[in-house]
């Protein structure tokens, strides 16, 4: 298994959702290697193999190296690319320019990544690759999953190696991440992916339409499997350190995730609603506009920009929170509104969002629809009864999602498309 991330050092869902599928299939009795660009020393990894990418040492006159190694040699990232969590420009040229010479002389020792999403990453993933095709040669293994667009190319390389058949899981697609713009070597490297890999697992029915329709995938080639949630108990609410009620949006300040439809309906709420606080909670590129804005609509007295939360950071801000919102433009799950839900907070949700599929406690509105999204807020503030209800009946939608579940399903993918290739 090839992952980017790993609890916990994380910065989205894509960890987390790495973190509960391991689990799940452990479970089920699968034993996993799973490989990351680096370790940190602190992951929990007690009960499979867990492998840095990193200090991986490559002869590249070996078989097998000689088209990644050109590959790598084409690339020159020239501007930041970094579609999980970035304060600068998400843009990315390829061209024709080798690598400097202490790059190329490098090739013959051991490999480092940083596992970063900063203006190398389209080197990483290439890197990225060429480790995995060696890895693939190391450790013994019947089947080859890659989680994200960052790890298709390391498990096409392995099954280069290996023959062994190889499933990609796409959490986000670049058409999430950028609607039409889309960055087109970042395109391409999902396309290869989806194109080549045996089977794929898309996150929800949301993410399986847009594979099939944007990337001209067979339809009988994806197969949907939902996210879950971990169970874990969460104690009493927060103490506020406002008496105003608390409206949270958590998660990366950039286009994906529809901060401006949060802010704009924020400014129609507290025409409605005085006393109310509104928290945006993350970090990323539109993260200066989204403060200007609230300057220029003069609500920054009620609008708090938090940065990046993890951990118990992020219990803390949930369990002040009153109502979660995520209004996504394009969302291909989305865990934290299962989080909220799991700390008892009522949310409302994009219906651009494959958690939408699964969530019958949970008000569901358009994202470009402010007006909704506003009175929504206002209604679940104003109504106790109406916050109540989405509280006690969470739990149900919470009991039904979870890994296990996943871990059985991904499994069942496993067997089907091994036999199929037989």
């Amino acid at each position: 298994m090839f992952g980017w991330e790993f609890p916990p050092h994380i910065s989205g869902g894509l960890g987390t959702a790495c973190y509960g599928i391991t689990t799940a299939l452990l479970k089920q009795g699968v034993q996993i290697t799973f490989v990351v660009p680096r370790l940190y020393g602190d992951e929990d990894a007690a009960t499979f193999r867990l492998v840095s990418a990193s200090g991986t040492f490559i002869d590249l006159s070996e078989p097998g190296f000689q088209k990644w190694k050109e590959r790598l040699e084409y690339i020159e990232a020239q501007s930041a690319l970094a579609p999980y969590s970035t304060d600068q420009a998400t843009t990315i040229t390829s061209g024709v320019s080798g690598l400097h010479e202490e790059a190329i002389s490098a090739f013959s020792h051991k490999f480092q990544l940083s596992g970063k999403y900063d203006e190398h990453l389209l080197e990483e993933v290439q890197k990225y690759a060429l480790i995995g095709a060696k890895i693939a040669a190391e450790y013994d293994h019947d089947i080859i999953h890659a989680h994200d667009w960052l790890t298709y190319q390391a498990g096409l390389a392995a099954r280069e190696v290996s023959g062994k058949p190889l499933i990609i899981h796409v959490h986000a697609t670049e058409y999430d991440r950028s609607g039409e713009n889309v960055n087109v070597p970042v395109f391409e490297i999902e396309e290869e992916g989806m194109t080549q890999a045996d089977h794929i697992i898309a996150v929800s029915e949301y993410t399986r339409q847009i594979i099939i329709n944007k990337y001209g995938i067979p339809a009988e080639k994806v197969s949907v499997v939902h996210n879950g949630i971990l169970p874990k108990p969460f104690h009493l609410k927060q103490s506020k350190p406002v008496k105003d009620k608390i409206v949270t949006f958590m998660g990366r300040i950039t286009y994906q995730k529809g901060p401006e439809y949060f802010i704009e309906a924020a400014n129609k709420v507290l025409k409605m609603v005085p006393n109310v606080r509104f928290v945006m909670a993350g970090s990323g590129d539109m993260m200066h506009r989204m403060v200007l804005r609230a300057a220029q609509l003069k609500i920054s007295s009620r609008f708090h920009f938090t940065g990046f939360l993890k951990g118990d950071e992020v219990d803390r801000m949930y369990g002040m929170s009153d109502v979660f919102v995520m209004p996504s433009v394009s969302e291909p799950f989305g865990i934290a509104p299962l989080e909220a839900m799991q700390a008892d907070v009522p949310v409302i949700i994009s219906k651009q969002s494959g958690v939408s599929e699964v969530l019958d406690n949970a008000i569901k509105v358009d994202f470009w629809d402010v007006d909704a999204l506003a009175d929504a807020i206002a209604a679940v503030l104003q109504y106790k009864g109406l916050a109540q209800a989405f509280r006690q009946n969470g739990t149900d939608d919470i009991r039904k999602l979870n890994w296990d579940n996943t871990g059985i399903k991904i499994k069942n993918i496993y067997e089907s498309t091994t036999k199929q290739l037989v």
